[in-house]
């Protein structure tokens, strides 16, 4: 009986113990705790960095940035690999430094926010991530303009060499607000970015990657402000994500394969696009890109892709389908004439990035330029395109026709407006598979 008593004691002392080690385990890595202030003023920069450096060696740690504070952090690397199932748990805001801050420049500009090289990596909350893009913009000579062969529009590569923000030079170039980079397995959902100075929020070398309920806002005239930018990234998944900024809703850039998305409402922007693909002769690869159950407004496109003369690569298994579009200027786009805003003259090229293997289907709405543009490659021409359930009407008095170049295809059933510029027969001879 004593033994069972000994034994009985043992148990409930043992549990006791590995009850108080989770307990232990499971508290947050609260930024408060290692020096944050959170009143927007004080730098609190190494404040996140000392929790990082702590929570990155705790498995299944949570990082926490607590609601009712506004952080105020520079440019900051927060670098693994970590143990996994950490998460960056943000309930309050988080916000860059001003244009002319002296902490910009350091390490460059290319992102203010990034996290490297992460396996199961989470960042939630209910929190915001505020860029204070306005002072980068009002300093920026881009404008919206291109010479492209159809449409207006901005591009990633401007120069802002020395520009002055109230008498003070600021860094030549504009940065993302967060950036992932060489990570796979991360997962970001339900906070919001606002106005950041150029893309909100970029995957780059990443895989499975997935984006759930996020709202990003940025002024329509913001110049380069992509909401979700993807390169080199494959198996993606964004859904149930509201966005509204300068530039692309969500832009898929070259090394993207398996890219879904869902849910998402988008606009005013300058819709969901492929590319500019192919930029300097440069060889680009994208594939198998699913956007469905979506609604574009107040947008430049709906969806689009678009390549630059002279570049080489592939895009392919490409599939929109039940997309709404309310007031876009063009509803479906490819662009294979694609050139910068910067004033330049694109000479023409024969070698193009090949476009095959695109399906446009349930694309409804009103439109205000263009219904369909399809401009294609002489020398290569898009192949294997696919429109139907196409009811696109103008949003005023005047329609537009579709109108295609070199764009091979069929229509399947009715559409509105018609659409009978696709060619059939002899397509153009192709080069051997590149991607």
């Amino acid at each position: 009986m004593v033994h069972i008593k000994v034994i009985l004691l043992f148990l409930i002392s043992s549990s006791t113990i590995l009850c108080c080690s989770r307990s232990v385990a499971a508290a947050p890595f609260n930024v408060l705790t290692y020096g944050a202030k959170g009143d927007e003023t004080t730098d609190d920069t190494q404040a996140f960095e000392k929790a990082w450096a702590d929570a990155c060696k705790a498995e299944g740690s949570t990082l926490l940035v607590p609601s009712g504070h506004k952080f105020l952090v520079g440019q900051i690397s927060l670098v693994g690999p970590c143990k996994t199932n950490m998460i960056f748990q943000l309930d309050g805001q988080i916000s860059a430094p001003s244009v002319t801050s002296k902490t910009w420049g350091a390490g460059g500009t290319l992102q203010w926010l990034e996290f490297k090289n992460l396996n199961g990596f989470t960042i939630t909350g209910q929190g915001t991530i505020d860029g204070k893009g306005s002072g980068w913009w009002s300093s920026s000579s881009s404008k919206s303009s291109s010479n492209s062969l159809l449409m207006k529009d901005d591009d990633d590569h401007i120069n802002y060499n020395n520009i002055s923000f109230g008498g003070l030079k600021i860094p030549s170039t504009k940065p993302t607000a967060l950036r992932f980079y060489g990570s796979q397995g991360v997962t970001v959902t339900g906070i919001q970015f606002i106005n950041s100075p150029k893309a909100h929020l970029k995957f780059d070398s990443c895989t499975n990657v997935a984006v759930n309920k996020v709202k990003i806002t940025s002024p329509e005239t913001s110049p380069n402000t992509d909401g979700i930018h993807l390169q080199n990234t494959k198996g993606v998944t964004i859904q149930g994500s509201t966005i509204a900024c300068g530039d692309d809703c969500i832009s898929i850039q070259s090394g993207c394969s398996g890219v879904n998305i869902n849910g998402v409402t988008c606009g005013p922007s300058h819709g969901i696009s492929i590319g500019g693909l192919g930029k300097d002769k440069s060889k680009a690869c994208v594939s198998n890109v699913t956007v469905t159950d979506s609604t574009i407004k107040t947008s430049l496109t709906a969806v689009r892709i678009k390549t630059w003369q002279g570049g080489s690569g592939s895009v392919s298994g490409v599939k929109f389908s039940n997309i709404q579009c309310q007031a876009v200027k063009t509803a479906i786009m490819i662009d294979q004439f694609y050139c910068d805003g910067n004033g330049n003259h694109c000479a023409n090229q024969t070698s193009a990035v090949d476009v095959s293997d695109v399906s446009f289907q349930g694309i409804k709405g009103t439109y205000t330029v263009k219904p369909v543009q399809l401009a294609c490659s002489e020398s290569l021409g898009c192949t294997g395109i696919t429109l139907g359930g196409i009811n696109l009407t103008p949003a005023g008095t005047a329609a537009s026709p579709p109108s295609c170049l070199d764009t091979y295809g069929q229509v399947t059933g009715a559409t509105t407006p018609p659409i009978n510029c696709l060619k059939t027969g002899k397509q153009p001879k192709k080069n051997a598979a590149t991607c």
